[in-house]
């Protein structure tokens, strides 16, 4: 009786609304006049109340009929919600949807409150259906009146919300009233990065409608949400329609056009959809689904897509690591925090929003890190269709320290919400509830209550969790996430529960002049860079040390801060307009691949020292080296003799035989390389024949998380260790060491920083000088003056006091022993160091910061025989003479002894017999 009675009266919904008398003033007085941003995008212009996000906002759940609602609205700020000003003109016109605070809403200040008001008429063609008003986000709480009577409230800034508003229409024009209440600063619901008043790493709030509205009719019996899973083990899509209750709905996957699995079910329960033969979504190969679910009593129809691929952890190359698709894919990603000068929280266009992920792909990244804020949904369908995986940060509440305990409701609440609203999205690949401790509490269960919503993907508790506020490590996440920003120490290792990953490095900034948000106020997290040149420069230099620290460390993701400037914050690729490109973009994306590369196996890091890590478990400790001429493995360590320490050090060369390969030469025999004689591998001399040159070149092939080296001459044949001796094997070949069991692990090797870091020899414990060898200069050599390192002249006749001064006893480094550090001869215990880039001498202190700056790895110089001392502790930098004073200085960075003018020879150092023996 109740369902026939509401079938009439979706059928008669029409004619009572013709009953009604209420007449309602059109919003048709609201005009708007968009304000002059600091600064305008490609896109700013673009924007009018005619194509105000026209495109449909929803991919996951279309229907054909829709109204979008963006466009002008009457406006007026309120002391508060409790009168709606029904029936009533508003004053101001403000664009939605486009937060107040924005230049494009056409109002550009902030309000606690506010009231918006406009009218639409419902198509005659919905008639019979029901009809409601969808918001993909409004900040904080929501009110709602269609013809004076209250449809609905919401509290939740991120996520979106419907009301079924068929009750309350009217024939002709309906009035609509949205009251928002966003009191930012509150600390009691969740505000990511907006403050109200903003400054620093704190951004313009965003208050008020900052997502499309719109209208839909929708059937009595209805689909609400497509909860999708794949299962790559079933070959099948469970999939979890939500909606009317006890409803049958058919559901059916379209590979083209063409539908290639179908199955039925009821609501709320799960139902498994075969894919035949799955085409897998990746980064290099974004393939999506179609899916159509039909409810068989009503007719409800609605499209959405999927992308076929699993998450999980798991070993590969001999550390825990997360595996895409049951493979180690490394999340190469940036830190974008979603903001716009125009727009603030709202992009002006989803060109515009299409653009930011383009571009992130075009610079080599595989992941965005989407820091402390939830992006409309088609935001996520570009990531889904361009193949970059996305880190999900939960806004963060606004307490930096603890959190009052009545936050903690609204927080969980709209946690909740979230994630169920997104963990259909196909790019998603982890969840990260808190950032540096910022509001954090109660971490293990909030780890608990993420997993029980989504246990399909790894749930990161606390991006920074070494750093800042953050509370004591949960035992349940997936994650250890450090932020180390200049790279000048290590991250944490994975363990036997937690992947490692670098949740925020880098922050190099550039100010572009005429494109800052307040000309001269821009920072960066660091130095500022003068030109594009430096800050590559710098780029290169740390990524590559993310490069290393994959196999060194098992690191398996990186978060570089960031891809555009946000206000003032000048860390960006691109300025905060998106129009300047403020690196070299060939040399970003290609210091990018080199990271992929190293993490996939296809390169070892030709150029560089480097040593070949054992990856079969329960042997990880253990290195390639050579012994009596030959190659087996050992355990090495911190403590190991420096022999060994040699040994298992090689220079990773351009292939003898083929460039594109590689040779491994001995780090302690020069001029002797690996290489196969039959099937075993050796240390032998270069004798320059042709057949030496094929024996000597392996080529890197992806192995099991790290690196497979193919016989360049024997194709089919790998670098293989087997009881401790290293051959050359072939699986299912004639010999003990082409077994089956355990091939893979035992033919890949992690290219890892090497044991031993210097490749030029001093002589340890004995007292040298040091002299210039730049043309013109060749009379100075280093010493110190009260306290600082400086060159000048010395020769026979100089003083006692000068001469000792110029003398140094060579040690072994105090922060690593195959490094130097430099004793002076005439203060014992005094040691030349790098403070603020500046080499001085200081007593020796008990302190990690001190050794590392007193450390410097020897390497060849450019003049024959000369030294290059390159330091521990500040990357890509180098001991450098500069107008007498003495520098760690890199080539083309951003001060003045970073001049690339005559570097090489001002970094390259002549060993000479100490002035004061």
């Amino acid at each position: 009786m109740f369902r026939s009675r509401r079938q009439v009266i979706g059928a008669v919904t029409g004619a009572l609304l013709a009953a009604a008398l209420v007449t309602v003033p059109e919003a048709v007085a609201a005009t708007w006049t968009p304000k002059t941003p600091p600064l305008s995008t490609p896109w700013t212009s673009q924007v009018s109340p005619a194509n105000a996000l026209p495109d449909y906002p929803r991919p996951q759940l279309v229907r054909p009929d829709w109204q979008n609602l963006n466009g002008v609205w009457e406006f007026q700020g309120a002391p508060n919600l409790n009168t709606p000003p029904i029936g009533r003109t508003l004053p101001e016109g403000v664009l939605v949807p486009y937060p107040v605070e924005s230049a494009l809403s056409g109002i550009m200040r902030h309000e606690d409150n506010m009231f918006y008001r406009r009218t639409f008429t419902v198509p005659s063609t919905w008639n019979g259906r029901r009809v409601k008003l969808n918001f993909g986000a409004v900040t904080w709480e929501t009110r709602v009146w269609v013809n004076g009577t209250q449809v609905g409230t919401h509290t939740g800034g991120y996520d979106a919300f419907s009301f079924d508003i068929t009750n309350a229409l009217r024939t002709g024009a309906n009035e609509v009233i949205v009251g928002a209440s966003s009191p930012i600063d509150g600390s009691t619901f969740p505000i990511g990065k907006q403050r109200r008043n903003p400054s620093g790493i704190w951004y313009t709030a965003s208050s008020g409608i900052w997502q499309t509205v719109w209208l839909e009719p929708v059937n009595a019996n209805n689909i609400t949400r497509l909860d999708t899973t794949p299962n790559l083990p079933a070959s099948a899509l469970d999939l979890v329609v939500q909606g009317t209750a006890g409803q049958q709905v058919r559901a059916e996957v379209l590979a083209g056009g063409t539908v290639v699995g179908s199955a039925t079910g009821n609501t709320g329960a799960s139902i498994r959809i075969p894919v035949p033969n799955p085409h897998l979504w990746s980064p290099d190969d974004p393939f999506l689904y179609d899916l159509r679910v039909t409810m068989t009593n009503g007719g409800d129809v609605v499209t959405g897509y999927f992308g076929m691929r699993s998450i999980t952890k798991g070993i590969s190359g001999g550390v825990l690591r997360p595996l895409l698709n049951g493979k180690f894919v490394f999340q190469l990603g940036t830190l974008d925090q979603g903001f716009w000068p125009d727009g603030i929280y709202t992009a002006p266009t989803d060109e515009a929003l299409r653009f930011d992920l383009e571009r992130q792909k075009a610079l080599g990244f595989t992941m965005v890190r989407k820091h402390i804020k939830v992006e409309p949904a088609r935001w996520f369908y570009w990531a889904d269709r361009l193949g970059l995986m996305v880190w999900q940060d939960m806004p963060a509440l606004d307490a930096v320290g603890d959190t009052p305990a009545r936050s903690h409701v609204n927080y969980e609440s709209e946690l909740t919400r979230i994630v169920n609203q997104l963990k259909g999205i196909t790019s998603i690949v982890q969840w990260v509830p808190f950032n540096e401790g910022w509001g954090e509490y109660d971490n293990q269960r909030i780890v608990d209550l993420v997993r029980s919503i989504d246990n399909t993907r790894l749930i990161d508790h606390n991006s920074g969790s070494n750093c800042c506020v953050s509370d004591p490590e949960p035992s349940n996440g997936d994650v250890a996430d450090d932020h180390a920003y200049q790279m000048s120490t290590g991250t944490r290792l994975p363990s036997a529960t937690r992947v490692a990953v670098l949740g925020e490095y880098g922050g190099l900034g550039r100010r572009v002049t005429g494109h800052e948000w307040q000309p001269g106020a821009g920072f960066a997290y660091g130095e500022l860079f003068p030109d594009e040149t430096s800050l590559t420069n710098r780029y290169v230099e740390i990524t590559r040390e993310v490069g290393r620290f994959v196999q060194t460390r098992g690191l398996s993701g990186s978060v570089y801060t960031e891809p555009y400037d946000v206000e003032n914050e000048v860390n960006g690729f691109y300025t905060y307009d998106r129009r300047i490109l403020k690196m070299t973009e060939a040399r970003v994306r290609q210091v990018n691949q080199e990271v992929l590369a190293k993490a996939a196996g296809t390169e070892v890091g030709r150029g560089e020292l480097i040593s070949l890590k054992v990856t079969t478990p329960g042997y990880t400790d253990r290195y390639l080296r050579h012994q009596n001429g030959t190659a087996r493995t050992d355990v090495v360590n911190s403590g190991s003799a420096d022999v060994l320490k040699q040994d298992s050090t090689f220079w990773a060369r351009p292939g003898l035989a083929n460039a594109g390969c590689s040779s491994f030469e001995s780090r302690n025999f020069p001029g002797e390389y690996l290489r196969h004689s039959g099937t075993t591998i050796r240390k032998d001399p270069n004798d320059g024949s042709a057949a030496f040159a094929g024996n000597a070149t392996f080529c890197a092939r992806t192995g099991l998380g790290a690196t497979a080296l193919e016989s360049f001459d024997t194709p089919g044949s790998f670098v293989r260790h087997f009881n401790e001796v290293v051959y050359l094997a072939r699986l299912g070949g004639p010999n003990p060491w082409d077994t089956a069991s355990t091939f893979a692990e035992d033919t890949t090797w992690a290219a890892t920083i090497p044991w031993w870091r210097s490749g030029f020899t001093l002589p340890v414990n004995t007292a040298r000088s040091f002299q210039v060898t730049t043309s013109g200069f060749t009379d100075r050599f280093l010493r110190h003056q009260d306290s600082l390192a400086r060159t000048d002249v010395v020769n026979s006749g100089s003083e006692a006091l000068l001469k000792a001064d110029a003398t140094f006893y060579i040690r072994p480094g105090l922060a690593d022993s195959s490094c130097y550090s430099l004793e002076a001869r005439n203060f014992p215990n005094q040691y030349l160091r790098h403070s603020a880039f500046r080499v001085r001498l200081n007593p020796l202190e008990n302190s990690d910061l001190y050794r590392r700056d007193a450390t410097f790895c020897a390497q060849a110089g450019s003049a024959p025989g000369s030294v290059r001392f390159q330091s521990i502790n500040e990357l890509g930098t180098n001991m450098r003479h500069y107008n007498a004073e003495v520098w760690v200085a890199s080539s083309g960075g951003l001060h003045a002894y970073d001049n690339p003018a005559s570097y090489a020879e001002d970094v390259s150092w002549a060993v000479a017999a100490a002035w004061t023996p």
